[in-house]
């Protein structure tokens, strides 16, 4: 029986082969935004008010159903973005170079 070996050429580690993946296939900007919500589910807490969300240019649209949490968000606007932003940089898939669906920088309660 014969023995086979494998020769490794330009070996990544399955992290970068990923995000090289994402990029090549155009995905980034889907999963960006995607973990843009999923920031504003676990920094605001109100993922069960949130009746829809909308995030464009670096604009995060959030419409929820309850006036008294609407406006106890508004208050800490600028908290929430700087908690977003924080969380999105520790996530190993958020692509920070896209242009289409990058930081938040402004928060719109509806």
């Amino acid at each position: 029986m014969e023995s086979y070996k494998i020769k490794r050429k330009n070996a990544l580690p399955l992290s970068s082969a990923i995000k090289e993946y994402l990029r090549e296939e155009h995905l980034t900007t889907g999963l960006n935004t995607r973990l843009v919500f999923k920031a504003w589910d676990d920094v605001s807490g109100a993922a069960s008010f949130t009746i829809k969300r909308f995030f464009r240019n670096g604009k995060l649209y959030i419409t929820l159903n309850s006036s008294v949490v609407q406006s106890q968000l508004a208050a800490r606007k600028d908290f929430l973005v700087e908690m977003m932003n924080a969380r999105l940089g520790r996530d190993d898939l958020f692509e920070q170079e896209d242009k289409n669906a990058n930081w938040v920088e402004e928060l719109i309660l509806k």
